[in-house]
Formats: structure tokens, sequence, C-alpha cells
């Protein structure tokens, strides 16, 4: 057997050599197949995973129904509107003008009546209580002349209305009060002369009657005689209550009973 060379040992050896490099050039080339698989693996911070996936979903399913929600709001104002002049039209349609001027005015005729009703209560008369009068000497109250006066006299005199006397009054005797009550205008028939009338006393003539006038500054009252006439008349008046009882009166007395000249007393 021959010994071998080294060229040959060197050429037995060259195949292994060549493949061991192919394989290690093989690995770290670049453009190898191994190295392209490593290269194109997904990184796992880029994949999207499943949790990712049913959040978008949800999202967008809120989206959604937000966006219904608001379509349905929407439509339930325009209904509203829409219900709103309906109603509106109704009202104008089915209320005539006749029936607005109707519940215009009859607050008005309401205010209006209220108004009447207590300005009739305050000029309706108040109930008095009957007014009693103190006894004076009348002689004369039974005669004809107070017989044919009393009858005559008038139920009212100014403000003065006819009072109701107590039981038993004073005979020939009248009264009037003001609605309210308070101091009366008293008329007594048939009296003596007064003690005061005399020939030196003034007289004052009204419609036709001559008076003697006598004052009483306590009680504030004016007491007013008639002395031309058959018998002598006292007419009593509160200080404040004017003249027209006086001169209604003096008519009524001129116009039933007839005149005469005065019989005064002595100085």
């Amino acid at each position: 057997m021959a010994d071998s060379t080294p060229e040959d040992r060197d050429e037995a050896s060259t195949p292994d050599d060549t493949a061991t490099a192919d394989a290690t050039s093989s690995v770290g080339e670049p453009g190898s197949v191994g190295a392209k698989s490593s290269g194109d693996e997904p990184r796992s911070g880029d994949e999207p995973t499943s949790d990712d996936d049913a959040q978008a979903a949800s999202a967008a399913a809120t989206a959604l129904d937000a966006d219904l929600d608001g379509q349905a709001d929407d439509a339930a104002d325009a209904d509203d509107s829409d219900s709103d002049d309906a109603d509106s039209d109704d009202f104008e349609t089915h209320h005539s003008p006749a029936l607005i001027a109707t519940a215009v005015a009859l607050p008005v005729v309401l205010i209006v009546a209220v108004l009447v009703a207590a300005f009739i209560a305050l000029r309706a008369p108040v109930e008095r209580e009957p007014l009693a009068l103190g006894p004076v000497p009348a002689p004369a109250a039974d005669g004809p002349a107070c017989q044919a006066l009393l009858p005559a006299l008038p139920a009212e005199l100014g403000d003065y209305t006819k009072a109701t006397l107590v039981e038993p009054a004073p005979p020939a005797t009248r009264a009037w009060q003001l609605p309210d009550g308070g101091d009366p205008i008293t008329l007594r028939c048939g009296l003596d002369r007064p003690l005061e009338f005399n020939r030196a006393s003034p007289l004052t003539v009204i419609d036709g009657v001559k008076w003697f006038q006598v004052r009483d500054e306590a009680g504030k009252t004016g007491t007013w005689f008639a002395v031309d006439r058959e018998t002598y008349i006292a007419l009593t008046v509160p200080d404040g209550s004017g003249t027209s009882a006086v001169q209604t009166v003096s008519d009524t007395i001129n116009a039933n009973l007839p005149a005469r000249e005065p019989t005064p007393g002595e100085l």
C-alpha cells in the first residue's frame, strides 16, 4: 500500500472544509433562509389582540346607540312642537271672539257688581235704637193745630230721617236722626209760651214763619220757637246740622197753620 503524500492529505480534507465553510456562511448570511424567517416574524407589540378588538366593537356600539338616542330625542321634540302647535290651533279654532270677550268682561262685571253692592250697603239705613225723649209741658198737644201739623211733617229733614220713639212717647212729638244715630232733631207741638220770649226778643222770619231762638251752649243745640201760630211749636236742632230742617218745617207750618200776631210776654 503506497504512503499518501501531503498533497493527497490536503485534497482529502478540502471537501469537508468547504462544506463546513458553506454551512457557516449560510447561517451568517443575511440573504439566507434562516435569516429571513427570523426577520419576518411579527413582534408581540405590533400584533392586534382580542381585547383590542372587543374594545373597538364596544366603542362603535356605544357611538351607534348615542346616535340613535339623539335621533329619537329630535323626533320627540318635533312631535311635542307639532302637538303644541296643534293645541294652539285648536284653541284659536274652538274659542270664538265672542267667547273670549265674555271671558274678559266677566271679571269686570263682577267687580262692578261688588262695588255697587258695597255702595248700596253703605247707603242703607242702619237699624237704630228707639229714641227716648223726656216729657215737657204741652197743654195744647191734643189741640186742632197739632193734629193738623204732625201728619204733614216730612219723613226726612236733609240727611236726618224719622226716628222711632220709646213708648210711651210724649204727645205731639217727632224726632229725626242721622243714619248712624247721634243727636236728634226734635219737634214738640202745643207748648206754653217760652219764658224767655218777651217784647224785646229778636225774631227771625223764615219762609213766612216768625221764629224766636233759644241757645243751649252746654248742649250745643238751638231751639227755635214758632211764635206766630195758634200754638207754640219748638224745633230743637244740634249745632252743625244746617238750616234745612228749620226751612222745611217752616214750609210745613206755613202750609197747614194760619198765621197770627205774636203775643210776647212782658219785660
